[in-house]
C-alpha cells in the first residue's frame, strides 16, 4: 500500500515544465538527451540508462524492459532521432558519466535532479514523472490504452486507462462547449423589453 501511494504521488511533468527544461538546455547536451528518452521511450530509468545505438535499427527502438522482462519495438520520434543524432556520446551507450561509463539508475536519478535544479524547476520534477508524461500526450491525441501499454510496456491497464479517462473528459467538456459556442445564451432583447413594459405599467397601476 505504501509503494503504491508513493508511486501515485509521483509527478506527471505539464508542459510548461518540459518547456522550461528545454528553453535551459540545448539539443546536444546531456541533460536534453535525457529529457527527450524519458518523453519519447516512456520508459523506466533502469531501462534508459541502457539503451544504445545497437538498439536503434530501421528507425525502431527495440529493447527487454528489466522490470517486467517484456520486449518492446518503439518507433523513433523524428524529434527523438535528431537529438540523439546531435548529442556527442563516447561509445554505444547512449547516456554517460564524465567518465564515460554508463550511469546507474540510482545515479542517473541524482544527475537528472542537478538539471532540474539548474533550470530552476521545482522538486516534484523527478525522471519518473516524464514516463506519467509521455503517457498523457499519448492519451491526449486520442491513443486507447492499449496503444499506450504498446509503448509504455505496462502489464495490466488499470494506471494507463486513468491518462485515457482524463483525456476523454478533457474532448467531451471541448466538444460539448464547442456545440453551443455558436449559441447565444443570452436572453432575446426584444423578450426583454417587453417584459420591462409589463413591470412598468404592472407598477404605474
Amino acid at each position: 500500500m505504501e509503494f503504491r501511494e508513493r508511486r501515485e504521488r509521483v509527478h506527471t511533468w505539464t508542459e510548461e515544465e518540459i518547456a522550461q527544461f528545454e528553453a535551459h538546455w540545448p539539443i546536444g547536451s546531456k541533460a536534453r538527451l535525457a529529457l527527450a528518452l524519458g518523453l519519447f521511450s516512456a520508459q523506466r530509468r533502469s531501462d534508459i540508462v541502457k539503451l544504445g545505438r545497437q538498439h536503434i535499427k530501421d528507425g525502431l527502438l527495440t529493447l527487454r524492459q528489466q522490470k517486467t522482462g517484456t520486449v518492446l519495438a518503439i518507433p523513433v520520434h523524428p524529434d527523438l532521432a535528431a537529438i540523439i543524432a546531435a548529442t556527442p556520446t563516447a561509445g554505444l551507450t547512449l547516456l554517460v558519466t564524465n567518465t564515460g561509463r554508463a550511469y546507474r539508475a540510482n545515479k542517473l536519478s541524482d544527475q537528472f535532479r542537478s538539471w532540474c535544479d539548474a533550470a530552476g524547476l521545482p522538486r516534484h520534477c523527478v525522471f519518473h514523472g516524464l514516463r506519467k508524461a509521455a503517457c498523457t500526450r499519448l492519451a491526449d491525441v486520442g491513443c486507447t490504452a492499449h496503444e499506450i501499454a504498446s509503448i509504455s510496456g505496462h502489464r495490466t491497464l488499470k494506471e494507463i486507462e486513468r491518462y485515457t479517462k482524463g483525456a476523454d473528459q478533457r474532448r467531451l467538456a471541448r466538444a460539448a462547449m464547442e456545440r453551443i459556442a455558436n449559441k447565444s445564451v443570452k436572453p432575446d432583447p426584444a423578450e426583454v423589453s417587453r417584459r420591462l413594459t409589463s413591470l412598468a405599467k404592472t407598477a404605474e397601476g
